[in-house]
């Protein structure tokens, strides 16, 4: 805990969600940075994008998260800070079959400007989905993703690609209720998408993913500034090109690192590693 709040007692901070992201966002900042949580009354942000498609997501995470709290602090004018969070789930870059799951937790302080982003990455989650032509199948599936504590969402199909505007059923809470949900989407598409429900309020897993994401807002917060002393004192960017330690021609790994301060300006560029060279095997020459 930071021996003093940072914000003046009883700050206000709207956390932007409808989908109880409060349960893991407001104890580590009421803790952290001694603000009073609260929630916006009617704020929907499906209308910024849904996981099961029928809203697209315009956008990149973070100009859905900014867009989350724009529209909190139109409902909480009171409301010096606010928090939103925002998700994205989809195959690892790297590594093949391996799901990875991203979360951004941004805060924006009107009074003084500042905006601070929190993040995680993870190959922790149950993201998955399959298409599936009997009830069993999905039954099957869902338990390999922990439902009924994990939910599943039932989507018609057009062709093998989901479609949300034939058929989709969310907040299946039983395994007969999922049954009865599968076998009615297949009798009308002939096949069912059955995947899980990214909605934090129905995947614990990625409440824990949230949470991680606050703590380094947090972490980020507690950074300050060598030039001004204010928040955020963070790395913005990484250099590539860290020398190969055989032949010394540099490779995609990160040669330095630069914090920069979103208030003054002020940047820093250090060293990225305590290696001054990479293994060969990152190099294209010598591990082609």
């Amino acid at each position: 805990m930071l021996p003093d709040p940072p914000f003046p007692c009883r700050t206000a901070a709207v956390i932007a969600t409808m989908h109880a992201k409060e349960r893991a966002i407001a104890p580590v900042l009421v803790r952290n940075l001694g603000v009073e949580a609260m929630l916006a009354p009617g704020l929907d942000t499906d209308r910024f994008g849904t996981f099961s498609r029928e809203i697209e997501r315009v956008g990149s995470q973070l100009d859905a998260a900014r867009a989350k709290i724009a529209a909190a602090f139109e409902i909480v004018p009171s409301a010096r800070i606010a928090v939103a969070s925002e998700g994205s789930f989809g195959p690892h870059p790297v590594v093949p079959f391996l799901p990875l799951g991203r979360e951004l937790v941004l805060l924006v302080d009107r009074e003084t400007g500042l905006e601070l982003a929190g993040h995680d990455a993870s190959s922790k989650t149950n993201f998955a989905h399959q298409l599936c032509t009997t009830p069993d199948q999905a039954l099957a599936f869902a338990s390999q993703c922990r439902f009924p504590t994990h939910g599943v969402i039932v989507i018609g199909c057009s062709g093998d690609e989901p479609d949300p505007k034939r058929c989709l059923m969310k907040d299946i809470a039983s395994h007969a209720a999922l049954a009865e949900a599968v076998h009615s989407v297949i009798a009308e598409c002939g096949a069912a998408f059955v995947e899980t429900d990214m909605r934090a309020h129905r995947n614990p897993t990625r409440m824990i993913a949230i949470r991680r994401a606050t703590r380094d807002l947090v972490r980020s917060f507690r950074r300050r500034c060598p030039q001004c002393g204010q928040p955020g004192f963070d790395v913005s960017e990484r250099v590539p090109g860290l020398p190969c330690g055989w032949c010394g021609e540099p490779t995609r790994l990160p040669r330095s690192e630069i914090a920069r301060c979103r208030s003054c300006g002020h940047r820093l560029e250090r060293p990225a590693t305590a290696t001054s060279f990479a293994d060969p095997g990152h190099c294209e020459g010598c591990n082609p």
